[in-house]
């Protein structure tokens, strides 16, 4: 590529990937409201409100390809969340419509189907079942992703993405680890293939314990080298077990399945 775009630059995942992804493109473009520090050999600055229609559609001009991480990353209060992942993400697919912009990888949560138990193991194929404001905002990014491709063409990877962190630090992130290391093959094997479609992945490494199945999902070739197995003594030992009711145990979502969107 000639231009690739991330945004949300100046969070955990953007700052994390913005080395690890230099080599897709000639150019790398970042883009957050927060600070991004100074541009690197090859890089762009380029601050941006995502709830802005003008400033984002001057974004992505002359993009060939978006990483997008940018938004509120947790639960919170709605006007925020509105502003970042709902207007902001039409945003981002408009322009990407009328810059020919046709490929994207879409940061989604594995919070947009956190009401199913632990006990169950899901596909990329089953109905949503959000649990807070901040996974319905991401439901609502893969339908946007699923409509500008129905109408438009533009391909998009909607990324259910587990624990992306140094290392899992609780029970739960023996199940979603997702180590930084296996995100950056995932968005390379994304930009590789030569026919993508609109499409759901669960963004998980290679844990032994899982409650999530990317099997219809094969053909992006993307085989996670890392496990939260490596970690399970010192997790065993730094943390206690959660009782056998507690959410972090019976829910995918964890402690998101708490009502915490009433916000006084």
């Amino acid at each position: 590529m000639k231009r690739l775009l991330i945004t949300g630059a100046a969070g955990n995942l953007g700052t994390q990937m913005r080395d690890r992804l230099k080599h897709l493109a000639d150019t790398i473009r970042l883009s957050d409201i927060g600070d991004m520090g100074e541009a690197g050999p090859n890089e762009e600055i380029m601050p941006c409100d995502l709830g802005d229609q003008v400033a984002v559609e001057k974004l992505v001009e002359g993009c060939d390809g978006i990483v997008h991480f940018g938004g509120k990353a947790n639960e919170g209060p709605w006007d925020v969340i509105r502003n970042a992942n709902i207007d902001g993400i039409y945003n981002l697919y408009e322009a990407c419509r009328l810059h020919g912009c046709n490929r994207v990888v879409f940061a989604s949560s594995n919070h947009a189907t956190g009401f199913y138990k632990q006990s169950e193991v899901i596909d990329n194929t089953v109905y949503p079942k959000p649990d807070g404001l901040y996974g319905v905002s991401k439901v609502f990014g893969e339908m946007m992703a699923s409509l500008y491709h129905q109408k438009f063409g533009i391909e998009t990877a909607s990324v259910r993405i587990g624990s992306c962190f140094p290392e899992p630090n609780n029970h739960r992130m023996l199940y979603t680890w997702l180590s930084y290391g296996d995100l950056a093959t995932m968005i390379e094997r994304i930009f590789d293939v030569p026919k993508l479609g609109c499409t759901v992945i669960y963004g998980a490494s290679d844990n032994s314990q899982r409650f999530w199945d990317n099997s219809k999902v094969s053909w992006l070739g993307w085989t996670p080298q890392d496990s939260a197995d490596d970690y399970r003594a010192k997790v065993d030992a730094n943390s206690e077990k959660p009782a056998a009711d507690a959410p972090d145990v019976v829910y995918q979502g964890g402690m998101f399945t708490a009502d915490d969107i009433h916000q006084e």
